[in-house]
């Protein structure tokens, strides 16, 4: 059962957009648990190399996913990640998880398990979760829904900035490759929710992203309170 006045929020969008960043803070900022969807398939992709399994096997994916235990636990301004018991927080931030997580979780049958283990998750409210469809897909009556985005440019520097191990044009073309996956996949694509506010932070800094996002939160914990929502300035 859902905790009273506890929100369920939702954040969206394409790779390198700071929907991790923004998530963490404003897990913290309001007490929430920080629900992360990326590190979830990030695990299972681990998982999947070291058992040697061929991403396209979708079948042979689902059974590792069901004998699988993928955990979040709130640390600091992040998460860390256990799989089967074993912390893997810093191995799946690295690329060649990176790139596995993107391929298997097109399978539909895949995403299924994984939708249901956050619905779980999930299900007392005071989350905050981010990933490609929550809003759509995982959490579709989510009382808040923020689809954050950027330029690819933006995005691409972003990620070099975190792992400049590739050159800037090989991390902009591996992202737009994710974009062009992501958005034309079968099951789930990243769409923004029809009810989901749009932040483009290409032109934003992290602090003004979050002010953004903590306005249109304050914005609808008013109207689920019944209160008139402050007229803008």
């Amino acid at each position: 059962m859902k905790k009273a006045g506890k929100l369920v929020i939702a954040i969206d969008g394409p790779a390198g957009a700071g929907k991790s960043t923004l998530a963490a803070r404003l897990a913290q900022k309001l007490g929430y648990v920080n629900l992360e969807s990326g590190a979830m398939y990030r695990a299972l992709a681990l998982k999947a190399l070291e058992s040697r399994l061929t991403l396209d096997d979708e079948p042979a994916l689902l059974r590792l996913a069901e004998g699988s235990r993928i955990e979040l636990r709130l640390e600091g301004e992040g998460n860390r990640v256990l799989l089967d018991g074993r912390d893997v927080s810093q191995r799946i931030r690295e690329q060649d998880v990176t790139d596995a997580a993107s391929r298997l979780s097109v399978h539909p049958r895949v995403r299924e398990w994984m939708v249901a283990r956050q619905r779980e998750m999930g299900a007392q409210g005071g989350i905050i979760m981010e990933g490609r469809d929550i809003g759509t897909k995982v959490f579709p009556d989510a009382e808040v829904k923020i689809f954050l985005d950027a330029a690819p440019e933006v995005r691409g520097d972003r990620r070099f900035r975190q792992e400049p191990s590739l050159p800037p044009q090989a991390v902009v073309a591996e992202l737009r490759e994710r974009d062009r996956r992501d958005r034309t996949r079968a099951a789930s694509p990243l769409v923004p929710a029809s009810d989901a506010v749009i932040i483009d932070s290409t032109n934003m800094t992290i602090d003004e992203v979050m002010a953004r996002a903590e306005a249109i939160i304050a914005e609808k914990q008013s109207l689920a309170l019944g209160l008139r929502p402050s007229a803008e300035k």
